[in-house]
């Protein structure tokens, strides 16, 4: 009957608008500079907010017309045998979803001369990290891997990608989250919109990582105490 033709007509119609929609979803894809997110957690006192579950957290942030397609972390791993253990534990945790992506530099030892005393004083710095992100935001943005770059940083030296991005690939959109107690005014007017994560504290709890995590071989591993 001509009623039939039309109700199936109108769910033909309906399925098609549904299909496109999915299919025209902006990519987005998270680039985390871990030193920088980190201290600004430190620099809240957000210690609990370490043990984060960072796709599940920046998902969060999306649009329904948005799609994550990963969240990169880049960081280094840390001389110090403790501070490394509890960060293999949050990495090894946040690696269950595929769609996280560790990227890691190094620290390199670094002597400094003490003014008063002429002491000679070792400590380390990270180093290649915004080399890295640097290289992997133009590497997306060359490949057209996303439609939308969301950098976690307040990095300054991050500046130049973003400018060679504008002249290469004009479409892409590229917005900066500052993380807690960090912000640069060069990366916000460069960007297409911001986001300041110091507010964001009941959105981080809400993302907090099980207590136990099991691991794909089996293995459970259990929150830091010193991250509760």
């Amino acid at each position: 009957s001509s009623d039939l033709i039309l109700r199936l007509t109108h769910q033909l119609k309906m399925g098609f608008f549904i299909y496109n929609a999915m299919e025209d979803k902006k990519k987005v894809i998270v680039y985390v500079d871990g030193f920088n997110f980190y201290y600004g957690l430190k620099s809240k006192k957000w210690k609990m907010c370490y043990w984060l579950d960072l796709v599940s957290f920046f998902n969060s942030f999306l649009k329904p017309y948005q799609e994550l397609v990963e969240v990169n972390y880049f960081s280094a791993r840390p001389t110090d045998a403790g501070k490394h253990d509890r960060q293999d534990k949050l990495f090894q945790a946040n690696k269950c979803n595929p769609k996280f992506n560790l990227i890691l530099g190094k620290y390199l030892k670094k002597e400094i001369k003490c003014r008063y005393c002429g002491g000679i004083i070792h400590s380390f710095e990270e180093k290649e990290t915004d080399v890295r992100i640097a290289t992997k935001i133009l590497s997306d943005a060359y490949k057209k891997r996303c439609d939308i770059a969301i950098i976690v940083s307040a990095d300054s030296d991050l500046i130049p990608p973003v400018e060679l991005i504008r002249e290469f690939n004009p479409l892409q959109k590229v917005y900066v989250y500052f993380p807690p107690n960090r912000y640069s005014s060069n990366l916000s007017n460069l960007s297409d919109g911001t986001r300041k994560l110091d507010g964001a504290f009941n959105i981080f709890k809400k993302h907090i990582l099980p207590q136990k995590v099991q691991l794909p071989n089996g293995y459970v591993i259990e929150r830091p105490d010193e991250w509760k």
